[in-house]
């Protein structure tokens, strides 16, 4: 049997060397064979650093090729320092166990031996004959690809070629050790790639799937592309560092414009912080293909690390692009003082309402294109609905207008505003008497001359109008329109007045709880406010959002969510006030003067300025009221329409006298204001008044004028 001659030649070192190294340190300590020993032994020590240290595979390997040289430098520094040759005659033992050890592993030879060839004892293979070319392997080409693609073949090959596909090129990504990228085709031509999977590549290269994809290969000058292409980037170290620190872009990707995120197929454009109102803006971008963009902002606020209920996130979408804004604090819980600039219109009649969500003025309008602008605020009691009502009237007198202003029940705050108005009554009545001059005065003004004596439609643009433009409020509108005595005429002449008051420069501004057509306000009146005004809804209770915003003609997709209950965020420690048996502090109902506008189909959310009424409202009014011209006031008197509207009801203000021989008891006392015709209904409705002359003439039958 034919021995190697590596094989021979160590084991004979082995049995040569065994002698020597027991006995040179006991018979010889200061000989030169003890030096070169040790020097062998710190050669070998450097060998196991660098294998160590040593990026490539085989590192056990090579410590075993240098451990006969340091066990054989350890045998002779301790032969020399024990006496003699030690116990039992330890040194030569050591020496002798040394020699068998090399024997029995033979670590030179084995190691140093190229593809682990055979054992020794293994029979010699049969002559095979050879073709006298190699055929090449479909995985390596043979195209003189460099060095890095090439090793990347061989593994690929090893691997079993997945997908049936062989590597065309292999880039290294630079500064990532482990991320590359392949270009790929199918191993047989003309066949498209089918099989080919992140799983079955990922096991390749040993790294998880996620890091793993997949993309097609556009077709190139020189090279293919299509089915039978594809390309593959394994970055595992990319993605480690993406997990761990991302950029922005790739951030916004993986947890906001991923499919099934918060803002689906959107795309980061840029951050933009501004310190001043300490307010965070994203702008990100979808693809034309897409349409406008899709938000869910319960996701989006979780992204974000905050919570929709808080009040500080607040999504703006024009089109494909969306701006995100993330407040330090919510602006809805903030306070925003009224001041008389805001609150002086613009050359357009717009003024300052309060702020949105987005940081933006909310603006409303004093007139339209149309003419006077009418008004509709809801809000329950305690919603701001006074204070919103307070900053319009303040805005139209600055404007120049005149006001008036009824409500169905006193209260502190509308007195206060009645001190700064042509006129302020209380209750039904009042109401009912103020809106019997507003469609008179349409009569009246219909017949005034301009300076160019002709007749027009009111225009603040156009000059010479011979009256000021005429706002009248109507608090608790809907409390007054269901009285049993007056209440049906309220409603009728309000419906007359939003469809025809416009033209004559004459607004109405309508706040109460509710614009149901089932809690009273009918469908007519709420389309022609709603047409010709900018509603304000504040403060509304979730269950009634939907209902309340569908009735305002906002379409479903648009309806917005409910409003949280407070804007303040939660106190932390509740798991330890819980553990103390402690009560949760009390929640900050702070969302008065918070709710909606809405000025196109989309309501937006704002929070209207604050008017201070404890520490006076002078300032914000001007230093005179504005009134009627004396031509109006007259024809008021010819009408017996204008007289102090806070007395009882007046003989005959509301049909004949009863004759004193016709006297029934069942009959309604003089006075009492209840309407003539039957069923609760006034003469406007049963004759379906289309003119404010008819209402005129309606008006003067009843009162017997």
């Amino acid at each position: 049997m034919s021995v190697p001659r590596s094989v021979a030649l160590e084991r004979t070192l082995y049995t040569l060397a065994a002698p020597v190294l027991a006995a040179a340190p006991n018979l010889y300590p200061d000989s030169p064979v003890n030096t070169v020993v040790q020097l062998a032994g710190a050669v070998g020590l450097g060998g196991w650093f660098l294998a160590y240290k040593s990026d490539e595979t085989g590192t056990g390997r090579k410590v075993l090729r240098w451990s006969p040289l340091v066990a054989a430098a350890a045998i002779d520094v301790a032969a020399r320092h024990t006496i003699g040759w030690g116990p039992y005659c330890m040194d030569a033992l050591l020496a002798a166990g040394w020699a068998a050890a090399g024997l029995l592993v033979m670590p030179f030879s084995r190691h140093t031996r190229r593809r682990h060839r055979p054992a020794l004892a293994a029979p010699a293979p049969a002559p095979q004959l050879q073709p006298a070319t190699p055929e090449p392997s479909p995985a390596q080409p043979g195209d003189g690809a460099d060095h890095f693609t090439v090793q990347v073949r061989r593994l690929w090959e090893t691997r079993g070629m997945p997908g049936r596909t062989i590597v065309v090129k292999a880039t290294a990504h630079e500064g990532m050790r482990h991320d590359l990228s392949l270009l790929l085709r199918a191993a047989e031509a003309g066949r498209p790639i089918t099989g080919l999977k992140e799983e079955d590549i990922a096991a390749a290269f040993e790294v998880d799937a996620t890091d793993v994809h997949i993309v097609e290969v556009p077709r190139q000058h020189g090279r293919g592309g299509g089915p039978g292409w594809k390309e593959v980037h394994v970055t595992p170290d990319l993605a480690e560092r993406r997990r761990k620190a991302p950029t922005a872009h790739e951030w916004w990707a993986d947890r906001i414009g991923t499919a099934g995120g918060p803002i689906p197929g959107s795309r980061f454009v840029k951050e933009v912080r501004d310190h001043a109102r300490k307010v965070t803006h994203y702008i990100a971008q979808v693809t034309d293909e897409m349409g406008e963009a899709r938000v869910n902002q319960h996701a989006l606020a979780a992204a974000l690390k905050t919570k929709y209920d808080e009040g500080r996130l607040f999504v703006t979408v024009d089109g494909s692009q969306v701006l995100v804004s993330l407040w330090d604090s919510s602006p809805l819980a903030q306070v925003f003082p009224a001041t008389r600039e805001l609150l002086t219109p613009d050359k357009d009649g717009r003024w300052v309402t309060g702020y949105l969500g987005n940081g933006q003025p909310a603006r409303n309008r004093v007139y339209t294109d149309r003419g006077a602008a009418h008004g509709l605020f809801v809000a329950p009691s305690g919603g701001g609905k006074t204070q919103l009502m307070g900053l319009h009237v303040a805005a139209d007198a600055l404007f120049g207008a005149v006001v008036m202003l009824a409500t169905e029940a006193p209260d502190e705050k509308t007195a206060a505003l009645g001190k700064h108005t042509a006129r302020y009554g209380v209750g039904p009545l009042y109401m009912l008497r103020l809106l019997r001059v507003l469609v008179a005065l349409m009569e009246i003004r219909g017949e005034m001359l301009w300076e160019d004596g002709e007749v027009h439609e009111w225009d603040p643009a156009r000059p010479g109008c011979p009256y000021r433009m005429l706002s009248a409020y109507l608090d608790e509108f809907l409390s007054a329109a269901r009285n049993g005595d007056y209440g049906a005429e309220i409603m009728d002449l309000a419906e007359l007045v939003s469809v025809k008051g416009r033209k004559y420069g004459v607004g109405i501004k309508v706040a109460g709880q509710s614009i149901y057509v089932q809690d009273g306000f009918t469908q007519l009146l709420c389309e022609n406010l709603r047409e010709n005004c900018i509603p304000v809804v504040l403060k509304v209770a979730p269950k009634k959002v939907t209902d309340m915003f569908k009735a305002l003609g906002t379409p479903p997709e648009h309806i917005p969510a409910p409003l949280p209950r407070s804007f303040s965020p939660e106190e932390a420690g509740r798991i330890e006030r819980v553990m103390r048996g402690e009560p949760e502090p009390p929640t900050n109902s702070n969302t008065g003067g918070a709710g909606w506008i809405i000025e196109s189909k989309q309501p937006d959310v704002l929070r209207t300025l604050f008017m201070d009424f404890k520490a006076g409202i002078d300032d914000y009014f001007p230093d005179t009221i504005a009134t009627l011209t004396e031509y109006e006031i007259r024809e008021l008197e010819a009408r017996d329409l204008w007289f102090d509207w806070t007395v009882p009801p007046r003989p005959g203000e509301f049909g004949d006298e009863p004759d004193d021989e016709n006297w029934d008891d069942d009959a309604p006392k003089k006075g009492s204001g209840k309407p003539r015709s039957g069923g609760g209904k006034s003469a406007t409705r049963r004759d379906a008044v289309t003119s404010p002359r008819q209402a005129l003439e309606a008006i003067k039958n009843l009162s017997g004028v």
